[in-house]
């Protein structure tokens, strides 16, 4: 068990990702159907003398920034220009786990939005049956675009952040 530092109470509280009591009761808001959306881009925007990653995406007529981090930007600017490195990223590893295990990613739908955090699920299919997996849109993304698969926005999300 690891000791205490001496005078350290930082986690007396857990971190902001820890599920609380009042979030366990809550329900995923219904922001209608998903739309596909593409991806337009992946932006670095510098604020406050911070660099502050984004990807873009599209249904044609709306769009949706997303924040996210400088990892999964390099991440999916890669998989969009086709880069391959010898050892994989993440994102890659990821597919070649989930190809060895003869399974595939048949779409990505990021379908809440709380507290100005977005949500996504990714859908597999592994011996026919398919399988919804929480994940964070960066990710999601990252891994739609290795598998040619769908990305879907539902069309209460592209309303609220267009409107």
């Amino acid at each position: 068990m690891p000791e205490e530092l001496p005078g350290d109470d930082s986690f007396s509280e857990p971190p902001a990702f820890f599920p609380r009591e009042e979030d366990e009761e809550r329900i995923p808001a219904d922001l209608g159907e998903p739309v596909e959306v593409n991806v337009e881009g992946v932006y670095a925007v510098e604020q406050n003398g911070h660099i502050q990653h984004y990807v873009l995406l599209t249904d044609g007529a709306r769009r949706l920034a997303i924040s996210i981090g400088p990892v999964e930007a390099h991440s999916i600017s890669c998989a969009l220009a086709n880069e391959r490195y010898d050892r994989p990223l993440t994102h890659d590893l990821l597919k070649a786990i989930i190809d060895r295990l003869e399974g595939s990613v048949t779409r990505v739908v990021i379908d809440d939005l709380w507290n100005s955090t977005y949500y996504a699920k990714v859908f597999l299919v592994h011996k026919g049956e398919e399988v919804a997996i929480d994940a964070r849109p960066s990710d999601a993304v990252a891994i739609a675009i290795r598998y040619d698969a769908s990305i879907f926005a539902s069309d209460g999300i592209l309303d609220a952040v267009d409107g």
